[in-house]
Order: C-alpha cells, then sequence, then structure tokens
C-alpha cells in the first residue's frame, strides 16, 4: 500500500458528493417554499388589515379627512378619495395572494417529486408508511439506501 493512493472502487467516490448535492438541492427547495409561504402570510395579513379599514372607512362621513401613507409620504385626503384605491389594492392582493399559493402547491409538488426520485427520508418520519406501499404491489422499488435529512 503506498500512502495517498486512494483504494476505493471508482465511483464510490462519487457518492458523498452526489449526496451532499441531493441534500442540498433539497434544502433550497425547501427555503424557497417556505419563502413562498412566508410572504402568502404577510400577504394575508396585510389583506386583513385593508379589509379592516375599507370596513371602518365604509361607515364615516365620505368627505371627512383621513391620511393615507403613498411611498413613505403620509397625504391627506378625504374617504371618498382613499376607499376606492383601497379597494383596488385589495383586490390586486388577493389575486397575488392566488398566484402564490399556486405557486407554493408547485413547489410542493416539485419537492415531493425530488423526495421520491431521489429516496429522500426526513428524520423522525416514519418508516412503516413506505413499506407499507410496498406492501401493496405499487411496484416502487423497496431499497434501504437513500438520504436522510434533518
Amino acid at each position: 500500500m503506498t500512502p495517498g493512493k486512494d483504494l476505493r472502487p471508482p465511483g464510490q467516490d462519487q457518492a458523498p458528493s452526489s449526496e451532499s448535492h441531493v441534500v442540498a438541492g433539497f434544502n433550497r427547495l425547501r427555503q424557497e417554499q417556505r419563502g413562498l409561504a412566508s410572504k402568502a402570510a404577510e400577504l394575508e395579513m396585510e389583506l386583513n388589515e385593508h379589509s379592516l379599514v375599507i370596513d371602518t372607512l365604509r361607515e364615516v362621513d365620505p368627505t371627512r379627512k383621513c391620511y393615507r401613507m403613498v411611498g413613505g409620504v403620509l397625504v391627506e385626503r378625504t374617504v371618498k378619495e382613499v376607499l376606492p384605491a383601497l379597494e383596488g389594492n385589495k383586490e390586486q392582493i388577493q389575486k397575488i395572494i392566488e398566484t402564490l399559493t399556486q405557486q407554493l402547491q408547485a413547489k410542493g409538488r416539485e419537492l415531493n417529486e425530488f423526495r421520491e426520485k431521489h429516496n429522500i427520508r426526513l428524520m423522525g418520519e416514519d418508516e412503516k408508511p413506505a413499506a407499507k406501499d410496498n406492501g401493496e404491489g405499487s411496484g416502487a422499488k423497496a431499497s434501504s439506501a437513500g438520504v436522510l435529512v434533518s
């Protein structure tokens, strides 16, 4: 044996690198999914605030003064000027939330496909459902090899 020579069979040194790429790809997809969910939750809160303000302004005199933040500047307007703008913003926020929800679902499907393709199991995840699926004759290959992600 000569020091410095790698005695592992060819291709075996690829496994850790490949596994780390799989884990990195999985973590990237999970992070993207979390970002979409976070943005959707933020917009839901903003939508609730808009609804609350719109409901409040509908009950007051349309000629009453109100203040609105526009681009970091507080401007004075009347209720009848501000209310249509708020309703328009609310509709736009609803459309954006719908788009984000669709993107979130697509990202979830992509993440599940990635998990199945690379046989990824999460720590603490029960292995019994996988054994049950394989026992039903679904044609899935039973393999003890896979990637464990925390």
